[in-house]
């Protein structure tokens, strides 16, 4: 069976579990009841190695938002794109220089919603090992790959608090090699991993 089978297996099993209980990182108190949510996706590429992993990038210290902050590939769902899948490969593709006809699409998660008002897809995608990507400089400092069963294991899943705004908010932190994963995209990873059986 191949990654991808065991993946659309794994996802189909872990959609019939009750919902994640993550699912935000703005509690009830960040974004305005009425305020409308701003869709974007992010594309999770699963690397198809004997043990597989995930790649991920790394933020440049000089952008706006997020900056040093590691993430997926991804951004908001532009009108001319096809939906969130589209999204997710557009933005793959101008970031790392993913082609989207090397992305096997398995599916999509649990939607995140995030302090600053985006309503996130995760969009999962297996892709061959060893790709030659070209970061796109004022949005990729960096891309790596952490190994998928560092990732899913739930003792690898710190959760921390923080006071913001006069409340207390929750996140997760994973660490991997000196590298902190945080935020919303420790918290889709999380989410995943409730989603689905590691594909051994």
């Amino acid at each position: 069976m191949t990654l991808a089978e065991r993946l659309r297996a794994a996802l189909a099993t872990g959609q019939t579990r009750d919902p994640v209980l993550l699912e935000r990182d703005d509690g009830d108190f960040a974004i305005e009841v009425g305020e409308p949510l701003v869709p974007a996706a992010v594309l999770v590429p699963f690397v198809d190695r004997p043990e597989p992993t995930i790649l991920l990038i790394l933020r440049p210290e000089t952008m706006r938002r997020h900056a040093g902050q590691i993430a997926f590939p991804g951004g908001r769902v532009d009108p001319g794109d096809d939906g969130v899948v589209g999204a997710a490969l557009r933005e793959a593709q101008e970031e790392i220089g993913l082609a989207p006809s090397l992305v096997d699409v398995i599916g999509s998660v649990d939607t995140y919603r995030t302090i600053t008002g985006y309503q996130v897809t995760p969009v999962i995608g297996v892709v061959p090992p060893d790709l030659v990507l070209t970061p796109q400089p004022a949005e990729v400092a960096d891309i790596f790959e952490v190994p998928l069963a560092h990732l899913l294991e739930p003792m690898n899943h710190v959760e921390q608090a923080v006071e913001w705004q006069g409340r207390e908010r929750r996140y997760f932190e994973i660490f991997w090699e000196g590298r902190r994963i945080w935020g919303a995209t420790a918290a889709m990873i999380v989410n995943l991993g409730r989603r689905l059986t590691y594909p051994a």
